[in-house]
């Protein structure tokens, strides 16, 4: 599934090495550092003045020209420039008398991540195949090779950045999450029905699951992940309708019960309503649906064509929403009265007890 391996280690790289004779030098009254300052100057230049143009500043770099600098018997030849300690005046010698050139190969570079060397082998993904079907592979592959010592493999790229955006949505989530759920404590007051509101963000991500693989659609992690956060603030209103109506009922003086049910034959039609107008509202989105409104002015045709570039970007997003907002509208339409039921059913079971306690203790 994958293309010829490549990588970014370079191992025979070709090298010059400049040994100094620090004894000749030493003689001569030429530091090691004198040395090297020439040869730094000659080959990458010294910054002796700078240009100032209006508000900008250029720097002036003294160097010798290119031909000199590629020129190895140029850079043998390098005149270096001291002051003789005995003497006083200032004398030039070439490298060649304090320094000897050698040739060898070494690495082209060395890459460091975290301060760690690395090494990247990569390869393009061949037609027809995905990369979430070749990291398995490559994973299982990779814990049969042998290592060395203070090393070991990691999947970067692509991998690496779906893996980052991975832990970003979920700490996105669960900020969104604990948002809604201090805004539903502060309005119903109560945990358990905040609870009871907030299972919807499950019943909306097992919805994105479910589409996802009944369509087999690619799982795009950033627009899929998105998709999901946007719904933890979409399918909890749906909640908050039903939930908010059954304790308007009960405040009527309805009982329990029939409150709920009440709230769930009430709210079934708004409830449906706004997430179908939702739904409908991303399918231009979701297939790509593409108008141009200049020609559809101008010559009365809007040009209509779907797909492009658009939709692979947006269509995730927009598919998940709607996968998502269908499979737990009609969830919440049967779990959220059930489980305010059971809510209720548990308290007054509670509260009997401690009754039951109270009137104990007083006969006691």
């Amino acid at each position: 599934g994958v293309e010829q391996l490549k990588t970014d280690f370079e191992m025979n790289s070709p090298e010059i090495n400049i040994q100094i004779d620090r004894d000749r030098a030493q003689r001569l009254g030429i530091s090691t550092g004198q040395i090297g300052l020439e040869i730094r100057t000659a080959l990458y230049g010294k910054e002796i003045s700078k240009y100032k143009q209006d508000e900008d500043e250029y720097p002036i770099m003294l160097r010798y020209a290119k031909v000199t600098r590629d020129n190895i018997d140029a850079l043998v030849n390098l005149q270096i420039t001291y002051r003789d300690m005995n003497s006083g005046q200032l004398r030039s010698i070439p490298l060649s008398t304090v320094a000897k050139i050698d040739y060898s190969s070494t690495f082209a570079g060395i890459k460091r991540l975290d301060q760690k060397r690395v090494i990247t082998v990569y390869s393009n993904v061949l037609s027809g195949f995905s990369a979430n079907d070749i990291v398995p592979i490559i994973k299982s592959k990779v814990k049969s090779f042998p290592l060395h010592e203070g090393t070991n493999i990691k999947l970067t790229g692509e991998q690496e950045d779906q893996q980052e955006t991975a832990v970003f949505l979920m700490k996105a989530m669960i900020i969104a999450l604990g948002a809604i759920f201090f805004i539903l404590i502060t309005q119903f007051s109560s945990v358990s029905k905040s609870l009871i509101i907030l299972s919807e963000v499950i019943f909306s991500i097992v919805g994105v699951l479910l589409g996802v693989m009944i369509f087999q659609m690619d799982l795009v992690i950033m627009m899929t992940g998105l998709g999901v956060v946007a719904l933890g603030g979409i399918v909890v209103r749906n909640g908050i309708l039903i939930v908010e109506f059954i304790d308007v009922k009960k405040k009527e003086g309805l009982p329990t019960r029939r409150a709920i049910i009440e709230g769930g034959k009430t709210r079934i039609t708004p409830v449906i309503l706004t997430a179908t107008a939702t739904m409908l509202g991303l399918v231009p989105l979701a297939v790509g649906m593409n108008i141009n409104f200049v020609t559809l002015f101008t010559e009365l045709n809007p040009h209509i064509y779907f797909g492009g570039d658009n939709v692979a970007f947006w269509g995730p997003l927009a598919w998940s929403i709607i996968f998502g907002l269908s499979f737990a509208t009609f969830l919440t339409l049967m779990f959220v009265p059930a489980l305010y039921e059971l809510d209720y059913t548990m308290k007054l079971k509670m509260q009997k007890r401690k009754n039951l306690k109270r009137i104990k203790a007083l006969k006691k």
